[in-house]
């Protein structure tokens, strides 16, 4: 099948559409246009965009599908048809990949398939999440509801992560400053000590000659230190896409010293924050933890809920199925506790969200204010010891050379 782009006149409304249809050929793409009440004008082939040049100039980010989704819920609730409401949407889309997808699905959509089944022909674009909130919302009748739940789902995610990259920017900053300082000493400073002792006839210290003989390492070989270093790169890369290698980061997030706390609090506000969302919107409760498991996205965290959910299934409550589990703090099943017994597990779940999202900002916090005077003191010795490795020879030159 080929895509092609169509500029028609709907015969219906006597309005110009352009949009996407997939057919065997241009002949066939006209047909269809027809079948569907359009007069073609002009059908031409669409480019490739999958491929890799088109996914990394046209990216679609969360951003883009909270605009979309929120678009799209104003125009369902102002009483817009679908079909209708989509094609006002791809006016506004910017992102030429994203405006492909929704002109294709409009295509789908008049041919009479579901909003769910339209969008999961896409499935790299609209998660699990994204695809059983349309379907709870096409169920109920409350699509917009379920699009601008979407949509703040989304956007806390993002919040999140943004402060938690924001946090991570200043050590990755300093690091950069370290081995830049390192690397400006090795090979300007640290070769013309070198030179200053040969020429004298003197014999360097301990820890000069050691930085010495790393500098000309270094100045000798550094394609061989390039290729090992890139050899390095692309294997860890390619294991840490294999799930062994996923898994072990997995492990590695959940016991790493000074942020495991960080981690374990973004996985049990994602997973109660995705819970609340789908409970609220009619998702079963099996269903609710299948999703929420793999929106958690780490593999321990999964299989702690995936367990929950075989004892769900075999007839027990969400907060005694929980209980037990290495990663998953007790006030969760507390408070979902609570909730079976009030009938709100939804509401529940949304305060625990909301205790550990105020918790992860204070653990970020904490940890920005703690690390800055950490990595103070490692750019002081890494620094300090530069220096002493150049002005101990030069202090012991001077000394030699008044006696």
């Amino acid at each position: 099948m080929q895509r092609f782009n169509y500029e028609a006149r709907d015969t219906t409304t006597d309005k110009i559409v352009k949009a996407v249809v997939q057919a065997e050929n241009e002949s066939e793409a006209a047909k269809l246009l027809v079948g569907q009440g359009f007069k073609p004008l002009s059908i031409k082939e669409a480019g490739n965009q999958n491929s890799i040049f088109a996914r990394l100039t046209d990216r679609i980010t969360v951003k883009d599908k909270v605009v979309f989704s929120r678009q799209l819920s104003t125009l369902i609730a102002a009483g817009l048809p679908l079909s209708q409401s989509l094609r006002t949407v791809v006016d506004q889309t910017a992102n030429r990949r994203l405006r492909g997808f929704i002109q294709e699905i409009i295509v789908s959509i008049e041919a009479g398939h579901s909003l769910h089944d339209s969008f999961a022909k896409y499935p790299d674009v609209f998660d699990k999440l994204f695809l059983s909130l349309v379907a709870a919302g096409e169920a109920s009748g409350t699509l917009d509801e379920a699009l601008q739940r979407i949509a703040l789902q989304q956007e806390k995610d993002v919040m999140i992560n943004s402060r938690i990259r924001g946090a991570m920017t200043y050590p990755v900053i300093v690091l950069f400053v370290i081995a830049g300082v390192m690397a400006f000493m090795l090979f300007t400073v640290v070769p013309q000590v070198e030179k200053l002792y040969i020429s004298l006839h003197q014999t360097l210290p301990l820890i000069t000659q050691v930085i010495v003989s790393i500098s000309q390492f270094g100045t000798r070989y550094w394609w061989l230190v390039l290729i090992v270093l890139v050899i390095a790169v692309y294997l860890i890369y390619q294991y840490l896409r294999t799930d062994a290698g996923k898994r072990f980061m997995d492990v590695v997030k959940l016991n790493m010293p000074v942020f495991k706390g960080l981690f374990r609090r973004l996985y049990m506000a994602r997973f109660n924050r995705t819970g609340e969302t789908l409970l609220n919107s009619g998702v079963s409760m099996l269903d609710m933890l299948s999703i929420a498991g793999e929106s958690v996205n780490n593999s321990v965290i999964a299989e702690e809920i995936g367990r929950a959910a075989v004892k769900v299934k075999g007839g027990k409550d969400l907060s005694s199925s929980l209980r037990g589990e290495d990663h998953i703090p007790e006030l969760v099943p507390q408070m979902i506790s609570v909730g079976e017994k009030s009938g709100r597990i939804d509401e529940m779940m949304g305060k625990v969200a909301k205790i550990y999202e105020d918790e992860l900002d204070e653990e970020i916090a904490t940890i920005s204010t703690a690390i800055e005077p950490v990595l103070m003191v490692v750019l002081a010795i890494v620094a300090g010891s530069m220096v002493a490795a150049i002005l101990l020879p030069i202090y012991s030159l001077v000394n030699t050379l008044s006696i």
